[in-house]
C-alpha cells in the first residue's frame, strides 16, 4: 500500500483534486514555485539597478526626457523577461530540490517510493505553463514593449522637453556647464520664444574659463537630413564669447545661429527594427535572414525553459554535506555556455553563415542529451565493492 503522502484525493473538491495531484505533487509543486518567484524577483531588481543608471546617465546627457524613465524602466523589464524567465527556471527548481537533497527530505521520498517519474511530474506540471507564459511574452509582449520604446523615443526626440526644458525656468546645459532659459514655448516643444543659453568650457592652453551666451528671440527644432541629428534653430539673435577675467569679448549679431542638441537615445537602425518587427511579420519574411534568426531567437525562450529545468534536475542532487552553493555555481556556469550557444547561433543565422533549417537545435539537442544522461547515471546504483581476499 502506498504511503498518504504518494496517494490522490478520494473525493476531488479543488483544481488540484481535479487535476490528480497528490500530496506530494503538489509540495514539490509549491516549492518550485515559490523559488522561482524568488529568483525572478532578485534578478529583476538586478536588471532594474543597471537599466536605472544607464538611463539616468542619458537623462542627465539630455538623450532622453526624465518623464520617461519609469516608462522606459518597465518596458525594459518586460522586454528582459525573456531572458531572466529561463534563467529564474533554472535556479527555482534547482534552490528548491536542492534543499530536499540537503535536508535528507529528498532520501525520505524515496525510501517512500517516490522514483523518476514522481519526480518529473511536478517539474511537467511547472514547466508547461510556464512555456505558454514565455511564449506569450516572447512572441508578442516583449517585441510589443520594444516598438512602443523606440516609438516614445523617437516622439521624444522631436521636442526640446527631452533636453528637459522648462518655460520660464533657468536649467542646466544637458552634457556641458552652462544655463539654458525658454520665456515660452509651443506645446508641442519644438518652437520657442526669447532663449538664452550661456555655456563654459575650459581653456587648457590659456588656463582660463571661456565663456559663450548666446540670446534669440525665437526659433524651432528640426533634424538633420539623416533623422538623427537634433539642432535648434535660433533666429535673430546675438552672441558674446570670450575669457573670463579678459577684455576681448566678441559680439556678434546673427540672423540664424544652429546649435547641435545631443544625439537622442532612440536606436531606429535597420536591424533593430527587423527585431523588433511583429512576429507575423517575421513568419512573412522567409528571405530575411535577420529576421529568420529573430524568429528562432523568439522560440528559444520556451524551449529554453524545457532545457533548462531538464538540466536542474540532476545539478540539484547534492549530499548534505555538499556546499550549499556548489551547483549553483555549476548551475551558472551551464547556463552561460548554453546561452552564449544561443547568441552564436542568432549571430550567425542572421549573417547567412548559418541555414535557418538547422536554428537553434544545435544547441538544444546537446543540452537535452546532457540532461538524459546525467539523470540516468543518477539512477544507476553502484557496484558493492568487493572485499580484499575474499574468497
Amino acid at each position: 500500500m502506498k504511503p498518504d503522502i504518494l496517494r490522490q484525493s478520494s473525493a476531488p473538491r479543488r483544481v488540484s483534486d481535479v487535476l490528480g495531484l497528490r500530496i506530494i505533487d503538489r509540495y514539490l509543486l509549491r516549492e518550485v514555485t515559490t523559488s522561482f518567484v524568488a529568483a525572478t524577483v532578485i534578478l529583476l531588481l538586478v536588471m532594474v539597478g543597471g537599466a536605472v543608471a544607464d538611463l539616468l546617465a542619458k537623462i542627465a546627457r539630455g538623450r532622453i526626457p526624465a518623464d520617461l524613465l519609469f516608462t522606459l524602466i518597465g518596458l525594459r523589464m518586460v522586454d528582459a523577461l525573456t531572458i531572466l524567465m529561463p534563467l529564474a527556471v533554472l535556479l527555482g527548481v534547482l534552490l528548491a530540490y536542492g534543499r530536499l537533497w540537503r535536508d535528507s527530505e529528498m532520501a525520505v521520498l524515496q525510501s517512500s517510493g517516490l522514483d523518476l517519474a514522481g519526480l518529473l511530474r511536478p517539474l511537467a506540471l511547472f514547466a508547461l505553463p510556464m512555456m505558454g507564459i514565455i511564449a506569450l511574452v516572447s512572441f508578442w509582449l516583449a517585441p510589443a514593449s520594444d516598438r512602443l520604446s523606440q516609438q516614445l523615443m523617437q516622439e521624444a526626440s522631436r521636442s526640446l522637453i527631452v533636453a528637459g526644458l522648462e518655460p520660464g525656468k533657468f536649467v542646466d546645459l544637458p552634457g556641458r556647464d552652462g544655463q539654458i532659459y525658454v520665456g515660452e514655448m509651443s506645446a508641442d516643444g519644438t518652437q520657442f520664444k526669447r532663449m538664452f543659453i550661456e555655456s563654459e568650457r575650459a581653456d587648457k592652453e590659456a588656463g582660463k574659463t571661456r565663456i559663450d551666451v548666446i540670446t534669440a528671440t525665437h526659433g524651432y527644432l528640426y533634424h538633420d537630413a539623416d533623422g538623427e541629428g537634433r539642432y535648434i534653430a535660433l533666429q535673430d539673435g546675438f552672441r558674446v564669447e570670450g575669457k573670463l577675467g579678459e577684455d576681448d569679448f566678441r559680439l556678434m549679431r546673427f540672423v540664424r545661429n544652429d546649435i547641435k542638441l545631443p544625439d537622442s537615445a532612440s536606436d531606429d537602425n535597420a536591424t533593430t527594427l527587423k527585431r523588433s518587427a511583429p512576429t507575423a511579420a517575421l513568419l512573412e519574411a522567409s528571405d530575411d535572414p535577420v529576421m529568420r534568426a529573430e524568429v528562432h531567437w523568439r522560440l528559444a525562450a520556451p524551449i529554453s525553459v524545457l532545457v533548462l529545468t531538464l538540466l536542474a534536475l540532476p545539478l540539484s542532487k547534492s549530499s548534505p554535506r555538499e556546499p550549499r552553493y556548489a551547483r549553483l555555481l555549476i548551475a551558472l556556469l551551464v547556463w552561460l555556455i548554453y546561452y552564449n550557444g544561443l547568441l552564436f547561433g542568432r549571430s550567425w543565422i542572421s549573417q547567412g553563415k548559418l541555414s535557418s533549417a538547422f536554428g537553434l537545435w544545435w544547441v538544444y539537442l546537446p543540452a537535452i542529451a546532457l540532461a538524459a544522461w546525467l539523470i540516468w547515471s543518477g539512477q544507476r546504483l553502484k557496484r558493492p565493492r568487493t572485499a580484499t581476499g575474499s574468497t
